[in-house]
């Protein structure tokens, strides 16, 4: 095994327990699951160094590990939805590393996008599974896609801007962090 693989299979290892821990120090938890937290950072700081494949396998050893250690799971797809996919989906930022999007300029905006891209299709993973699963927690008379919607939406986007606001710093602060300027 070659010395580059290696350190990016250390990286993956060590960022996804960070993710966890992370996740573990949670902003506010809400009643019936989703936490705000930092458990994203770590899998988009590897999907910015490494690219696609690698942001996507450290989300997936992340949900793996929030599923393993605390998760709850009524169905086979719910448990697919909200915990490997759902997190393998933050992996999705390293699109824009592989595609070069980020040189140039106006990066700290594409970073943004590419997170809000990310964040996106994790919202819609947690979002059916709370429309198929967990609709019956929806208050007398609001249908379970707008409860679903709004549950959601009230962790998913703080939890959003706490990460693209860390991400910022960090980039400004540490660029060699996310090797952006390759």
């Amino acid at each position: 095994m070659n010395t580059q693989r290696l350190t990016i299979m250390a990286e993956i290892a060590i960022m996804a327990a960070l993710a966890y821990v992370l996740g573990m120090i949670k902003i506010f938890q809400m009643p019936q699951g989703g936490s705000i937290s930092l458990i994203m950072l770590p899998i988009v700081i590897v999907a910015l160094r490494r690219g696609l494949a690698a942001g996507l396998l450290t989300g997936l050893i992340v949900g793996e590990l929030d599923h393993l250690i605390g998760g709850y799971v009524v169905h086979p797809i719910q448990f697919i939805l909200d915990y490997p996919l759902a997190y393998t989906s933050i992996g999705l930022v390293g699109l824009a590393r592989s595609a070069n999007w980020l040189s140039g300029a106006n990066q700290t905006v594409k970073i943004w996008l590419s997170l809000l891209m990310a964040v996106t299709v994790r919202f819609l993973c947690h979002f059916t599974s709370g429309v198929v699963w967990f609709g019956s927690y929806a208050p007398e008379g609001m249908s379970a896609a707008v409860y679903s919607f709004l549950y959601n939406l009230s962790y998913i986007l703080p939890e959003y801007i706490i990460t693209g606001i860390v991400l910022t710093l960090l980039v400004k602060k540490a660029p060699q962090l996310a090797h952006l300027s390759r």
